[in-house]
């Protein structure tokens, strides 16, 4: 997916559609996200000034939901589930290979309500059951 380079003209482009909703900081942090690959730091200033709140409301919503991000996204997103389901048949052990195998691009997450095919595995927005470093390869591949 490719995403616009930042501008002030193109995210009150984004913006401007966001103005009579109420509640706007989430549905502007998202849309700013979809628009530009993730939340530049210039743009929490001017979702405050938009929508007149508080940075500090705006970094507060931009902080507390993982799927927002502060930096362009990796080449390939992986997330592991490491809540108490997917420990009990080995995220863990899968976890140790894949951070030795793709380093950075894997994160934990827990819970993707697929615990009866655990362990899941998120790669780039796909979830994957009963996952493995082989299915994860194939699935960057």
């Amino acid at each position: 997916m490719t995403h616009s380079s930042w501008s002030l003209g193109a995210a009150m482009a984004v913006l401007e559609p966001l103005r009579a909703e109420p509640g706007p900081v989430l549905m502007a942090l998202q849309a700013i996200q979809r628009e530009f690959g993730f939340v530049p730091d210039e743009a929490v200033a001017l979702i405050a000034t938009t929508f007149n709140v508080s940075r500090a409301d705006v970094h507060g919503v931009l902080t507390f939901y993982h799927d927002l991000r502060t930096t362009p996204a990796l080449e390939n997103e992986i997330k592991i589930c490491v809540a108490e389901a997917c420990q009990a048949v080995g995220s863990r052990v899968l976890e140790k290979a894949l951070k030795a195998t793709y380093k950075e691009e894997v994160c934990d997450a827990f819970c993707f309500g697929n615990c009866a095919l655990g362990p899941a595995v998120m790669v780039n927005g796909k979830l994957i059951g009963r996952a493995t470093l082989a299915k994860v390869a194939e699935e960057i591949k």
